[in-house]
């Protein structure tokens, strides 16, 4: 059973997605994970968005420590249904609605955020995780991260998490690989923005 490691809502079970769909975070990456991104100061009062968001773990997690607010983009209809019931875990904790569930295919999801977000600082996102399932193929996720660039803060941080046996993602002109690291099956990728 999957949990919050840490702060407010930590030690709270989460409900986790049935089936053989999602493949989610363990609680050793997710530690390892939290460990880097606190070192960094990237939780507290932050602006955080999960991508295929599975049972909504990472930003669960994020809210948990403190960030200002969190989306959860999921289109699976039951993982969505899981998003929101630990949505709604954690907002209960927290007593405010810091997390907020999406059901949405990630790419329409970030389109409609580019169009709604024309006004500066609109849709400007300073964490971001992406755990897409292992059939999304790379040109897929290329594709992602170049919509997500433009709607990322100046000082942002993007987390990929993908099997240990996939190639690096290819980063697009708006982002820069920070640092890699690898926890036997899983690889993390930290990105941040190139600047340019």
């Amino acid at each position: 059973m999957s949990r919050i490691v840490a702060g407010a809502a930590g030690g709270s079970p989460l409900v986790s997605v049935p089936g053989e769909g999602t493949r989610p975070t363990t609680d050793r990456v997710k530690e390892a994970l939290f460990s880097r991104l606190e070192s960094m100061n990237m939780l507290s009062g932050t602006r955080v968005l999960d991508l295929y968001a599975g049972s909504g773990s990472l930003g669960a997690e994020s809210a948990s420590r403190g960030a200002a607010s969190v989306e959860l983009v999921e289109f699976n209809e039951k993982a969505a249904a899981v998003c929101q019931r630990n949505a709604e875990l954690v907002n209960k904790v927290l007593g405010s609605k810091v997390v907020r569930v999406q059901r949405s295919k990630v790419e329409a999801f970030l389109v409609r955020a580019a169009e709604a977000g024309v006004e500066a600082g609109a849709n400007q996102w300073d964490l971001v995780f992406l755990d897409p399932p292992y059939p999304l193929t790379e040109t897929e996720l290329s594709t992602v991260l170049e919509l997500l660039g433009p709607r990322l803060s100046s000082f942002a941080v993007v987390v990929v998490e993908r099997s240990s046996r996939t190639p690096e993602p290819a980063w697009p002109a708006s982002l820069v690989l920070l640092v890699e690291k690898k926890y036997g099956e899983t690889r993390l990728w930290f990105a941040e923005p190139s600047g340019d």
